[in-house]
């Protein structure tokens, strides 16, 4: 059971594990920017309120004495100023930023000299803007302070320098400033994380819902449900991804369907070719067997009929392998048709002509009609050529001696409607259906000479096929039967020939 933990349960978990990590990343940043941004108001604030402190002190202090530092004074008023506000730390600097003289708890400075340049803007700003100095007593730490340039008369001597937040007073701050903003932070941080997990639970929890489903049926598919397809729910990627399965299995069971058809009509195309094979084969086989064992006895007229057989059961095996390929090519897609636009008027006139003999020979009228100044067609015409033959010997072969076949055009609007009809016994509506079919062995197949229909209707049916049209057929038992299509007219058609005649 724990083997066949669900995929998107585990999915559910990295992705609540990858949100978990964002959003602890994003409070560390909301929590240090918080911070950072309290100091600097804190700083902010402690200069503006204590700008003027560094000038009080370098007003009120005789700093300089004949150019040197008036030390005992200095001494006396930075202890003055440190005990009235212990937070400070006093330094005093010359005119290039050295520092002449301090008073800062336990006397430990690391810097000599502070960078004036800070100083020169506080001075021209005059405190207000918020501006952060060096502190000489944490090198590369910078903090609030106060300035102010020294004079002696009107002799400029130095700066008083005054860190406004020094280390004694940081130390004492940090722990109350910094422990209220991280519990401040921390309060925060806890508030937000437990939020945007509830909320990431349940979106997952509705995402992972939906996609448990669709595992769910993607199972019973692959488990042999082919009926099985995902109900669509939204117009979302997760909607796309179902509609995309669904299309996939439809697909699928099309192929499948497809593979059993041709399957099965494999094994028919198997079992009917070597039925219309036989006939051929058994008739060559025993007349050359007679012609053989009884060749002294046999008079030269005999020779000559039983010579005739052999030919014509040749003849008609050759014709029948011969369409076997053809239909073969014709569904393995083989032959691409190459319109071009013609007389249909002609290539009928001509198929009529070559076939009047045949038709002569059982007393059957074939006739042609059509109308006058037909348009040209655009179809392959060798195709084109076949259809009409294969039809007129389907009809010559099912009309009886004194029957008649109708050969007619007509123009329909964007075609020319090709109708070949005879006076034959017709086929029976439960055969109607399967005419089409390769090697169709129904009653109909039975005529005088004992042949079959072979492979001519099913040719005809590829030929439109690759051409996207579509065959026609009525009939009555007794009445005859009749085939009709439409061959699109000539209207510049050449740019959509690919397109428009073959899938």
């Amino acid at each position: 059971m724990k083997n066949k933990i669900r995929i998107f349960n585990k999915l559910k978990w990295k992705i609540a594990a990858t949100f978990l990590f964002i959003l602890i990343l994003l409070s560390s940043v909301y929590l240090y920017i918080s911070v950072f941004t309290a100091e600097m108001y804190f700083q902010e604030t402690i200069q503006k309120l204590n700008s003027e402190v560094a000038k009080h002190i370098a007003e009120e202090t005789e700093c300089f004495v004949d150019g040197k530092l008036n030390k005992q004074v200095l001494d006396e008023v930075f202890h003055n100023v440190m005990i009235i506000n212990p937070s400070i730390e006093v330094y005093l600097l010359d005119t290039k930023g050295n520092i002449l003289t301090y008073f800062a708890p336990d006397k430990k400075i690391k810097l000599k000299s502070v960078p004036l340049e800070p100083v020169h803007q506080f001075i021209e700003n005059k405190g207000q803007t918020f501006v952060l100095g060096a502190d000489p007593k944490n090198k590369g730490v910078e903090k609030a302070f106060s300035a102010s340039k020294v004079y002696e008369g009107d002799v400029f001597r130095g700066y008083i320098y005054v860190i406004l937040e020094g280390e004694e007073y940081e130390n004492a701050t940090q722990l109350v400033f910094g422990s209220y903003i991280l519990r401040l932070g921390l309060r925060s941080m806890i508030i937000t994380l437990l939020a945007a997990a509830i909320i990431t639970l349940l979106s997952l929890r509705f995402i992972t819902r939906n996609l448990n489903e669709m595992l769910k049926v993607i199972r019973e598919f692959k488990n042999g449900n082919l009926d099985a397809r995902i109900q669509i729910k939204s117009n979302d990627e997760l909607g796309e991804f179902a509609q995309s399965f669904n299309e996939m299995a439809d697909t699928i069971v099309q192929n499948i369907q497809d593979i059993k058809t041709m399957d099965n009509l494999r094994r028919e195309l198997v079992a009917n070719v070597s039925h219309d094979l036989r006939t051929p084969l058994a008739s060559i086989q025993g007349y050359v067997e007679t012609l053989t064992m009884k060749s002294d006895s046999l008079t030269n007229e005999e020779k000559e009929k039983f010579m005739n057989i052999v030919l014509n059961s040749t003849a008609s095996l050759k014709k029948l392998v011969e369409e076997l390929f053809e239909l073969s090519k014709l569904e393995a897609r083989e032959y691409v048709p190459n319109p071009e636009p013609f007389s249909i008027a002609e290539l009928a006139q001509d198929i009529q002509q070559k076939n009047q003999i045949l038709a002569e020979a059982k007393n059957i009228k074939l006739s042609l009609s059509f109308d006058s100044n037909l348009p040209l067609v655009y179809a392959d015409i060798g195709m084109m050529e076949k259809v009409f033959q294969n039809l007129l010997d389907n009809a010559i072969k099912f009309t009886n001696e004194n029957g008649e076949i109708v050969f007619n055009l007509s123009k329909k609007e964007e075609c020319v409607k090709v109708t070949i009809k005879d006076s034959g016994r017709g086929i029976s509506s439960d055969e109607l259906s399967t005419i089409f079919d390769r090697y169709n062995q129904g009653q109909r197949v039975q005529t005088e000479d004992n042949k079959g229909i072979g492979l001519g209707l099913a040719i005809v049916k590829k030929i439109l096929e690759v051409h996207n049209l579509q065959i026609d057929v009525k009939s009555k038992v007794g009445k005859g039967t009749e085939f009709s299509f439409n061959v699109p007219v000539y209207v510049n058609r050449k740019v959509k020939a690919g397109v428009e005649f073959y899938n």
